[in-house]
């Protein structure tokens, strides 16, 4: 067995080889890029190299800086994760030509599953059945558009290099391939730097389904049952499970063989994916499923088969890396049980689901779950890679108990800092056509309605934020002159504010018992006051977070007094930020003002405000007198354009 093992990636997968590295007593070597200095897998590893600067193009991705730390450092393997190097023969060459084993399958296999129409041609030659379609050199757009029709629109337009849906396109009818060609070879080539395509049959309701494979140099070969990916929004895998809902024993049996044969046809070492697509439109047949892919590396979901036959895939690799035979027969390999697996993303839901970065002020996951990161509470979420936080992975005796545990540790996870998917994935996961298994690769777009955050903020999100307010000025003082209560000597004291969250405005009216306690009315309903949940926040910019169901809602107080810059001034006028009485004017029409001078007094709430300007201007003219009455809005002058 090897003495040192060297990670070239970083994250969660960095920190989950590490994990079971340290458990067969392999010391381990980081690799880190500036933006990663204080990673949780550096802190994690042995020994720690840097190997570049921010951009992975420029450190993670640098063969000979990689292959620099492991001499460096003495390593006598490298085990690439996924992404990255993982499925790059050149490093693989590299690392055999320094006497380093490369803890993946030989270049050759790499080769051969590297580029999609070979691929499928080299399956069909091995009696695996594929996709309908056509894979040839001939890449002129005429000839395409002619096999086009031959197969039968729709068709699929796929990038022959490459993955994650880029140089993807779906063509309903001859009048839209050419387009459609043409912008699949653009991003294509953009992307990967070649612009070949290959074309297949579109499949109508098509499930991702996938055979993990082991094999060792010693000739044996097993699979270890399929996961079902369907559930994927741009062609990019959200929540993964295994077994798949609705596989027979039979087409189970049949599927493994199939990805064995696969395996087999390459020669191949290690842990690989043999990926499948079929068409379910009335139900998983054997005779609608096809050959699709190899991914010749560990999967993101292979946590999914681990929880299933209680085995550890990375322990697997360095064994059979360093030489030795499979630890399991196919007779003694078992499914038991049924596993699901989220991935929680650093993202927007609400803006199309954008990359969020910044602090993780706070990193709390739900219980009775295994969770995969490779970040901690505190760390930063940067724009250079993945956005990915975690990967969540639940396991019970059903299907239906192991989707619901999921749902919950995800609902009950709190994250604040960042934008995240986890209320969407709780969404999806207790969506009832997902919990009966009624799934296909469309099926994000079809319930996207269903499965976004809604516009408005649920009341019970707002009582928590003004609780929270109402904690903080307690603790603040008890100077009564500092309390914002609005006492008076009869009657119930009401004082009103309001959160603003999303851009939309929520007021909320306090009303102060005699005797200490309070209401909240908001949205016309009435709540009594409680001491804020662990669940509320402030953080770092000031706003309020609000974690409950696995969404985060910020809030932040609007006070008119203190913002009414911000409020009153638009890039050509300046307007009442709240109802008042304008008691005097600083400046008249024509007059050439500067950034920050003061314009106009307004009275407001017994209390002067003054409202300056935002920018150098000259004024156009003042439409409101000096002891006019205005309404919140309204324009007191204009500035030139």
């Amino acid at each position: 067995m090897f003495s040192k093992l060297l990670i070239a990636n970083r994250g969660e997968i960095a920190c989950r080889v590490m994990r079971t590295a340290k458990a067969m007593g392999i010391r381990t070597v980081a690799v880190y890029s500036d933006a990663d200095a204080n990673a949780m897998h550096v802190a994690m590893a042995d020994e720690a190299v840097r190997i570049g600067p921010a951009p992975a193009r420029e450190s993670y991705l640098v063969v000979e800086a990689v292959i620099a730390a492991a001499k460096q450092t003495g390593a006598d393997a490298i085990h690439p994760g996924y992404g990255f190097l993982s499925e790059n023969a050149e490093f693989a060459d590299a690392c055999a030509v320094s006497n380093i084993v490369f803890v993946g399958p030989p270049p050759t296999a790499i080769r051969a599953m590297g580029l999609k129409d070979r691929a499928k041609a080299l399956m069909a030659k091995a009696g695996v059945a594929v996709v309908p379609g056509y894979l040839g050199d001939d890449q002129s757009t005429e000839h395409l558009a002619k096999e086009a029709k031959k197969i039968g629109y729709p068709v699929l337009v796929k990038a022959v290099a490459g993955g994650g849906g880029k140089g993807m396109r779906r063509v309903e009818g001859a009048a839209d391939f050419e387009a459609a060609l043409a912008s699949a070879q653009r991003e294509a080539k953009s992307a990967f730097g070649d612009d070949r395509v290959l074309i297949e049959k579109y499949v109508s309701r098509p499930r991702h389904i996938e055979v993990q494979i082991f094999a060792d140099s010693h000739g044996n070969i097993v699979h270890l049952f399929e996961r079902d990916c369907s559930l994927q929004r741009r062609h990019q895998k959200v929540i993964e499970e295994a077994p798949a809902p609705g596989m027979s024993a039979e087409m189970r049996e049949s599927l493994g063989a199939a990805a064995v044969k696969a395996a087999q046809a390459v020669n191949y070492v290690g842990a690989g994916t043999v990926e499948f697509i079929a068409d379910a439109y009335d139900g998983l047949r054997a005779d609608r499923i096809w050959f699709m892919e190899m991914n010749t590396r560990l999967q993101v979901e292979h946590p999914v088969t681990e929880a299933i036959t209680g085995l550890d895939l990375v322990e697997w690799q360095l064994r059979v890396a360093a030489g030795e035979r499979l630890p399991k027969r196919q007779d003694e390999l078992h499914i038991h049980g049924h596993a699901v697996e989220a991935r929680l993303y650093a993202e927007n839901p609400r803006k199309g689901f954008l990359p969020s970065v910044g602090r993780l002020e706070r990193l709390r996951f739900g219980a009775d779950v295994r969770v995969d990161t490779g970040v901690r509470e505190g760390d930063t979420v940067t724009p250079f890679y993945d956005p990915m936080i975690a990967k969540v992975i639940a396991w019970s005796d059903t299907r239906e108990s192991a989707v619901a545990k999921l749902a919950r540790a995800l609902s009950e996870t709190q994250i604040a800092g960042v934008h995240t998917n986890a209320a969407f994935l709780v969404r999806a996961l207790r969506n009832p056509a997902f919990v009966t298994g009624d799934i296909d690769t469309g099926f994000i777009e079809k319930y996207s309605s269903e499965l976004l955050p809604p516009e408005n903020i649920p009341p019970y999100a707002i009582v928590e934020a003004v609780n929270f307010i109402l904690a903080e000025r307690q603790v603040a003082g008890t100077d009564p002159w500092d309390a914002h209560d609005g006492f008076r000597l009869t009657g119930e004291a009401r004082e009103r504010i309001e959160l603003l969250s999303n851009d939309n405005q929520y007021p909320v009216e306090i009303i102060h018992h005699r005797g200490g306690d309070a209401s909240i009315v908001t949205a016309n309903e009435t709540h009594k006051t409680a001491c804020p949940t662990d669940h509320v926040l402030r953080l770092s910019n000031g706003e309020i977070a609000v974690m409950e169901n696995g969404e985060t809602y910020l809030f932040s107080l609007h006070d008119p007094l203190e913002s009414a810059d911000a409020a009153g001034v638009a890039t050509d006028r300046i307007v009442s930020p709240m109802p008042g009485k304008l008691i005097q004017l600083l400046a008249k029409a024509g007059d050439a003002v500067k950034r920050g001078q003061p314009l106009a007094v307004l009275e407001a709430m017994k209390m002067e405000h003054t409202l300056s300007a935002q920018a150098d201007a000259v004024i156009a003219e003042t439409l409101v007198a000096p002891g006019e009455q205005v309404s919140e809005g309204a324009i007191i002058l204009r500035f030139k354009s």
